[in-house]
């Protein structure tokens, strides 16, 4: 069975971003004949849910490896917990619903340009997306760094007790110095050359 890897940004990010350029990057140099999927995530969590649903079923049959930053974080752990694999999450969101009451109103995504508005019936949404408990904590590795100024890092320690936690100090919400995590990234996601 061959495995694939999905690589889910943040809020108000996209596939351009620096940690999936550098994934891509790295996946291709070392690992050529993995495949690699960073869809550029809608905004609204109803659209990105089926967004995912869509692209789980065309992945049909392989082994799923999510890494998920911030947002992407969250929801890698609903797939996972929906169908299974395994995923890497760095800073993530625990609870995102919880901060998008302070974005409600219209936003413009910086690196698509993509104006977009949240309401309230979008943190309902997001909501119905949230597992309580992990099935499995063991399928998740988690990257935190303390300084992270956008979420509290003690949220997802918590959260993820019995998965592998790496907590560094300082560092920020976009998680300094990622890519020299990359070689242990794709160890505990079993990315291997065939």
């Amino acid at each position: 069975m061959s495995t694939v890897v999905v690589y889910l940004h943040g809020f108000q990010s996209s596939p351009q971003s620096e940690k999936a350029q550098q994934t891509l990057a790295y996946l291709s140099r070392h690992h050529p004949d993995i495949d690699v999927h960073i869809p550029q995530l809608a905004p609204y969590p109803e659209v990105v849910k089926a967004q995912l649903l869509q692209l789980v079923g065309s992945l049909n049959g392989q082994e799923l490896r999510f890494i998920g930053s911030s947002m992407g974080g969250f929801l890698s752990t609903w797939l996972v917990e929906q169908f299974g694999g395994k995923a890497v999450l760095i800073n993530p969101a625990v609870r995102p619903f919880e901060l998008f009451k302070d974005y409600l109103g219209e936003h413009e995504n910086p690196y698509t340009g993509e104006r977009f508005t949240l309401q309230e019936a979008h943190i309902d949404q997001l909501k119905a997306m949230y597992c309580e408990t992990l099935q499995t904590p063991s399928r998740y590795k988690v990257l935190l760094q303390t300084g992270d100024e956008t979420l509290d890092y003690r949220q997802a320690q918590e959260k993820y007790q019995g998965g592998e936690l790496i907590i560094e100090q300082g560092g920020d919400h976009s998680f300094q110095d990622y890519a020299r995590h990359l070689p242990d990234i794709m160890a505990f996601l079993e990315v291997t050359n065939d």
